[in-house]
């Protein structure tokens, strides 16, 4: 079966994109040099197209209690207008995506699953959906989802023209509001997926074209490129952000990849049962097995996801991402990693293809903005 392709594949092509194939979806990967667009993002903003994302509605009178019982977090304290990042896990506790939520009134909520994942968070909501007031609808062919983001995001956004410019400005972080950007309806979201200040933008599929174009030519004196999935997996991993897959996976749990502050508050302040809850609770009572930590490479030589870390002739771990860092200069990795040698400064080794390169442990995130 063909890659699906997004509203904006024109615009990639005219902008000399090259593409891979990413969750069943012909994505730009960089366009003219994916470290350059990296530090775009650094310095200024950089401009991704995320229509690959999914978009489940969920809506009816019960839909804040459905979302409590079928999600780890607690849906129902939610604002509106507020959003909160959590997990989707089975009856074992196995996590099968993280995603965010947005609450877009009482009654009506937003589920941005990953693009992979989306047929299965589609598939899990409804079978879970039985017996309560409430409709889970697939939006994902309805929506584009356009980023800017990096330090001049809210410049480039509010000069591209958004109707409710004060609305903008005044957006807390997970936070949204509706409004209109270039002349079109928007739901713009103060969230994203690079360590940077930013904005994500749904629209219709039909609109897609005039937002990027008015973010691209907003953007164009202040140093503003297209960026593919290169950069901004480069700069997630800087920011120590998980990626499902490699640090999040149906074989990790949810404390093992550093995010057991989602269970443990979950746990602590839902009084009723929700999926999950009674193997969450199990896992919560004994210490992890594995411990997600960051390795900052002492060479040159980076070291990529798969390769085994070591202590001595004992593998202890395995790397899960790994980059050369364009922001900070050298590689970065994160690793899962035994608890014992997950202290700050413990200085390990990974095996890249036969050959050790030293690494050393050291605390996420790498890159923090100022």
């Amino acid at each position: 079966m063909s890659a699906r392709t997004t509203p904006l594949e024109a615009a990639h092509r005219e902008a000399g994109a090259v593409f891979t194939d990413f969750g069943g979806w012909q994505m730009p990967l960089k366009y003219a040099n994916d470290v350059a667009e990296h530090h775009a993002v650094r310095r200024a903003a950089g401009l991704f197209d995320l229509s690959h994302m999914g978009e489940i509605a969920v809506e009816g009178p019960q839909a804040a209690q459905f979302l409590d019982a079928a999600l780890v977090s607690r849906m129902s304290v939610l604002a509106p207008g507020r959003a909160k990042y959590t997990l989707l896990v089975d009856e074992d506790g196995r996590v099968l995506d993280d995603l965010i939520t947005y609450r877009l009134a009482e009654d009506r909520f937003l589920v941005v699953p990953n693009a992979a994942n989306t047929a299965t968070a589609l598939r899990e909501l409804r079978a879970r959906a039985e017996g309560f007031d409430v409709v889970v609808e697939d939006r994902t062919e309805a929506t584009a989802l356009v980023a800017v983001q990096g330090p001049a995001a809210e410049d480039v956004l509010l000069a591209a023209g958004c109707a409710d410019a004060e609305a903008v400005r005044a957006l807390r972080y997970y936070a949204c509001v509706p409004t209109e950007v270039a002349g079109v309806p928007a739901l713009v979201a103060r969230t994203g997926y690079t360590g940077e200040d930013g904005f994500e933008l749904y629209t219709a599929p039909e609109h897609a074209r005039t937002v990027w174009d008015a973010l691209l030519a907003a953007g164009e004196d202040r140093g503003v490129v297209p960026a593919g999935l290169a950069a901004r997996d480069s700069l997630r991993l800087e920011a120590g952000m998980p990626l499902y897959g490699h640090e999040l996976g149906t074989g990790t749990t949810a404390a093992e990849a550093g995010l057991g502050r989602l269970v443990e508050a979950a746990l602590r302040t839902k009084e009723g049962p929700f999926t999950g809850r009674a193997a969450l609770e199990a896992q919560a009572a004994s210490a992890p097995a594995r411990v997600l930590v960051g390795l900052r490479g002492l060479g040159r030589r980076p070291v990529r996801a798969g390769n085994a870390v070591v202590s001595g002739d004992e593998q202890v771990g395995e790397v899960t991402s790994g980059v050369p860092s364009p922001t900070l200069g050298h590689p970065v990795a994160m690793a899962l990693v035994r608890p014992e040698v997950s202290a700050p400064g413990t200085a390990l080794e990974a095996d890249v293809r036969g050959r050790r390169a030293p690494v050393e442990v050291v605390e996420l995130p790498f890159y923090r903005r100022g």
